[in-house]
């Protein structure tokens, strides 16, 4: 059936008007010959269509818009910061996608501002759009008339009103611009201050939903307990009070129902910079965090977890210990391992979604099976030694097992959505013996994979296939990874960002099977921070940027990968 047409009036691109107009009528791959050359748009703005569909129902047209700097206007901006870069560049693609209405579909995310392909900015302030767009075509046959209303008046249109400073409120857009930079400025600084998160004083954690990511209404907002309080100054908001979480081991308790995992997942999507009037603009939490959980049924590669493992049944070895099947226990205890090789600083634990027995062993327990029959070693004893040896800190939530209060630096109480530091009446508390033994001594330094870059092959029936479903599966050459368990992803497009980082891995010899994959991931930091378009080898995809912690997370979760080697002494 024809679309209706929207009434709109050509204001550029006279040339592809015509060459719209002199297609009408013609078998519907004709939109093909518009390919490959930039066509005039606005006065200093041009459109490439960059991928034409092959009929009316296959995947979506792709098109780019560049703004020139002069006619874009983004002057006085700071642009040469890079942070500034990715908080303009939201701020467009979100008015972008307002603007797109139905005709034009453009990726903006949701309450997190990450670098998106959809559009970027120059440090010179130069701007490209990327979008998707359904070329009209009934009875198959090309709709020239319409396309040419939509391409050459719609799109236009869309420009003026969302990409060009002149028709934007530049206060507006300097303060978005401004919260991000104050944010990224603010985790950046979190080593140097001894912590590993803050919370803001009036922020709002709770969200509407589960499936609604915008803050709680009438929520209570947070207020720092006096012993937490810090101050930093930032560059533009000025001086700010909030929580300062220092490292070590924080312990947060409460009862059901009062704030305790709404508090580790503020946390956990503390990673990320936040849109202004999300409620968790100064909720920062150290760049290479990473939210742990037990996974049952998950692919292990060749990973040591000898720390929480003395034995497995059938002989197999926890120092070098694969499974296309991991427990609870065993797919944590790989978690763990895990983010400490690829770098990460700060553990977040929730006792819900954890493995009971990995997490401790109580002392009748342990009076009722002796350490002989027990070939886990609970986290409970192992977290104090895992800051020691290889200073991670980590943030538990614990609603039932009081024996984490014998190995907490601070224990922080949640009570109606409010914070309280019970440190002091914890160790009280702790100081009656509760007669548990501890049943492990240290933590053995990680032992390194090297993984086979043959195995991160991304072709599939001779081309290549990298996207996603949803946040559910990441789609990468014949496989279909499950990272539903990985909850940092924030969205469909950064999953498919994650695909094209592992192919880059492998494509551009970031793992040449020498490497180690800490050493690899170290190189890919590097370059995730140019251009997407770089490192994606210029797909024509929606695609946001992962960190390298998703993309090993996903690397972890390929069933079929490699490898080839384990580097460092086996632990004990």
């Amino acid at each position: 059936m024809p679309r209706p047409v929207p009434e709109a009036r050509d204001e550029g691109g006279g040339d592809l008007a015509a060459a719209l107009h002199r297609l009408h009528d013609a078998p519907y791959a004709r939109y093909r010959s518009l390919t490959g050359r930039r066509w005039p748009l606005l006065p200093g703005a041009t459109f490439e269509l960059v991928r034409a569909q092959a009929d009316p129902f296959a995947p979506p047209t792709r098109g780019e818009v560049r703004v020139e700097a002069a006619a874009a206007g983004f002057t006085g901006l700071d642009l040469h910061v890079p942070a500034r870069r990715r908080a303009l560049a939201g701020y467009l693609a979100r008015r972008a996608r307002a603007a797109a209405g139905q005709v034009f579909r453009v990726d903006a995310g949701g309450q997190e501002v990450l670098q998106r392909s959809s559009c970027e900015v120059g440090a010179d302030g130069s701007l490209v759009l990327r979008l998707s767009h359904h070329l009209p075509g009934p009875r198959r046959r090309v709709d020239g008339r319409t396309a040419a209303r939509e391409l050459t008046g719609l799109l236009p249109q869309l420009v003026r009103s969302a990409l060009l400073a002149a028709a934007l409120d530049a206060r507006e857009v300097r303060a978005f611009v401004d919260a991000v930079e104050d944010a990224s400025v603010l985790r950046a600084r979190l080593p140097e201050l001894g912590l590993v998160a803050f919370v803001a004083d009036g922020s709002v954690l709770p969200r509407r939903s589960g499936v609604d990511p915008r803050p709680a209404l009438d929520a209570v907002p947070f207020t720092a307990p006096p012993s937490l309080r810090v101050a930093v100054d930032l560059p533009h908001r000025g001086r700010v009070t909030g929580a300062g979480v220092p490292e070590g081991v924080t312990v947060v308790v409460g009862g059901g129902f009062h704030g305790k995992s709404t508090l580790l997942a503020a946390l956990r999507e503390g990673v990320h910079d936040h849109v202004p009037g999300d409620g968790r603009e100064l909720v920062v939490t150290v760049a290479d965090a990473a939210a742990v959980r037990a996974e049952d049924g998950r692919a292990v590669a060749r990973v040591d977890v000898g720390a929480f493992v003395t034995g497995l049944p059938g002989g197999l070895d926890p120092h070098d210990f694969s499974t296309a099947d991991a427990s609870g226990s065993t797919s944590q205890a790989a978690a763990v391992v895990e983010a400490v090789e690829a770098g990460s600083r700060l553990l977040l634990v929730d006792e819900d979604t954890a493995a009971t027995n990995l997490m401790v062993r109580d002392a009748r327990m342990q009076a009722l099976v002796a350490k002989a029959a027990e070939p886990l070693n609970p986290f409970v004893d192992l977290v104090r030694p895992l800051r020691a040896a290889h200073g991670v800190s980590t943030v538990l939530v614990v609603g039932a097992s009081g024996d984490f209060l014998d190995v907490a630096d601070r224990v922080l109480l949640m009570r109606d959505f409010r914070c309280e530091d019970v440190t002091e009446r914890a160790r009280q508390v702790a100081a009656t013996p509760s007669g548990r033994a501890v049943e492990a001594g240290g933590f053995p330094p990680v032992r390194h994979r090297v993984v086979d870059p043959r195995s991160l092959d991304a072709t599939a029936r001779g081309r290549r296939r990298v996207g996603a479903r949803g946040t559910d599966a990441l789609l990468l050459g014949e496989h279909e990874v499950d990272v539903r368990a990985v909850r940092q992803f924030t969205d469909a497009s950064q999953v498919a960002g994650a695909g094209y980082a592992l192919d880059h891995l492998a494509a551009a010899g970031l793992l040449d099977g020498r490497r180690t994959l800490a050493e690899a991931l170290e190189l890919l930091a590097a370059d995730l921070e140019g251009p997407v378009q770089r490192w994606t080898g210029g797909a024509s995809a929606d695609v946001a940027v992962p960190r390298p912690h998703e993309v090993a997370a996903a690397l972890n979760r390929l069933r079929g990968v490699r490898v080839l080697e384990l580097r460092g002494a086996r632990g004990g």
